[in-house]
């Protein structure tokens, strides 16, 4: 979405030279004739948020240098930048320390105004996903880290803040990659426990036989491996919110020891003669139809409606392409601060091209493709052409990974050794499945343990 500059000035010839100026280099603009129209648009929350302010100096009724004290108080990281006649040494000093973010003077060389523009705006993004990632980091997060322009997302976040303020537990559901976690996050981050704990775990990926032990936590020596004591998941998120992501994948019996933790407020490590009381609140996750499951017999319907009171369902990518713009920029800005990579832009043609697709892999498989196209571009903007060539090459890679083939013959003609067979089947998934032990093993219906044997007898 093209950012927003209020441009404020006494003198309309100067307003809408500028206006046309900036609409040239692709912003939206508003304009203010003094500072308390400025003030007034900027405090008016019904109307989209100002990105940047152009603020001239002299000007009747309130002038540029108050307008910027009160600007500064109310919002002290948004940019103000000075465009003004005033060439006096003594007023850009004075202005800078108000806390100007620049001073240009009139008239308005339009290069010069441009870098300054998208430096300001480089700068508070970068800045803005810099405080995400550390809010990410301490388990924390907010709705508006939930990037929707085009309200595909309002029924989430509406329901994810009636459930901020409750501890009741939440079901959320929605396809792989539509950002589960992050509104299990959010939740969690504007709630009352916000502070404490956020613990986030995936019960599809932790093999059968230990996710009891990394759940409930286990006693020193209480099985082969058991070499210290740990307290697991539900006791490091004491007071905070544990996130059981992929619930569906549960068996049948961690399913109903996670009731009876549910039912009773208490764990009991694995080894263990009493049980622990917690106080955890839970938001469950899952990409699978839990009602067909509960249907089918894989999973109880008593644990299902313990944990289903408060459903939220996220819709996939592909039903609300409106929000494809303010995420391709997000993504982009979140990367380049995480990679300490210059800032780069997506021109409209690419942009079209990016909202056009329909994203089976939903937000997940559109970061990826723009990570990839940033670390392998040398280029400051992005175009289409550079998006098809990396979807062209992701689309040969996935096409190879998915068609592996077994033969039961070797070269000389005779049937291949039974031992030779089942380490190109091993081989195989794991290639596919990026060398994931814990799945492979999974897939294949062979334990862990197994696995490793047959690889180390391999080497």
């Amino acid at each position: 979405m093209p950012s927003t500059i209020l441009i404020v000035d006494d003198e309309e010839t100067q307003l809408i030279t500028v206006a046309r100026l900036l609409a040239r280099y692709g912003f939206e603009t508003e304009l203010a004739r003094n500072g308390d129209q400025a003030l007034s648009r900027l405090m008016d929350t019904e109307k989209p948020a100002i990105d940047l302010v152009l603020l001239d100096i002299y000007m009747p009724k309130m002038d540029g240098k108050e307008a910027l004290s009160r600007i500064r108080a109310i919002y002290p990281s948004l940019p103000v930048i000075i465009l003004t006649a005033s060439n006096k040494i003594e007023d850009a000093v004075e202005l800078m320390k108000l806390g100007a973010s620049d001073f240009i003077t009139k008239p308005t060389n339009g290069e010069r105004l441009r870098l300054s523009i998208n430096q300001h705006l480089t700068i508070r993004t970068l800045s803005r996903e810099l405080a995400r990632i550390r809010r990410k980091e301490d388990g924390q997060g907010q709705f508006t880290d939930l990037i929707s322009a085009g309200g595909g997302l309002a029924t989430c976040v509406a329901l994810g803040k009636r459930a901020a303020n409750s501890d009741i537990p939440v079901l959320i559901t929605g396809e792989s990659g539509v950002g589960k976690e992050l509104l299990a996050r959010a939740i969690h981050g504007e709630g009352h426990r916000d502070g404490r704990a956020f613990v986030a775990i995936n019960c599809g990926a932790i093999p059968d036989n230990l996710i009891e032990s990394i759940l409930f936590g286990h006693e020193k020596g209480s099985f082969t491996g058991a070499i210290a004591r740990e307290i697991g998941k539900f006791r490091e998120a004491e007071g905070g919110t544990l996130f059981l992501d992929e619930i569906g994948k549960l068996k049948s019996e961690m399913q109903m020891k996670l009731l009876r933790v549910l039912q009773q407020k208490e764990v009991q490590p694995v080894g263990a003669g009493k049980s622990v009381k917690v106080n955890v609140r839970i938001i469950s996750a899952t990409n699978r139809n839990l009602v067909d499951d509960v249907a089918s017999g894989r999973f109880r319907e008593d644990l299902y409606y313990r944990l289903n009171v408060l459903p939220i369902h996220i819709p996939a990518l592909k039903n609300r392409h409106d929000d494809i713009p303010d995420l391709v920029s997000y993504i982009l800005a979140k990367f380049c601060a995480t990679e300490n990579k210059f800032p780069k832009r997506v021109n409209e043609q690419a942009m079209q091209w990016l909202t056009a697709q329909s994203w089976p892999g939903n937000v997940r498989q559109l970061e990826n493709l723009l990570y990839r196209t940033v670390v392998l571009t040398d280029h400051e903007e992005l175009t289409e052409q550079d998006f098809i060539k990396m979807r062209q090459s992701e689309q040969k890679r996935e096409a190879a990974q998915n068609n592996h083939y077994v033969t039961l013959l070797g070269g000389d003609g005779k049937p291949k050794k039974w031992d030779d067979i089942e380490m190109e089947v091993i081989a195989a998934t794991m290639e596919r499945l990026n060398d994931n032990i814990p799945e492979t093993a999974r897939l294949l219906g062979i334990g862990q343990s197994t696995l490793y044997k047959k690889l180390a007898d391999k080497i």
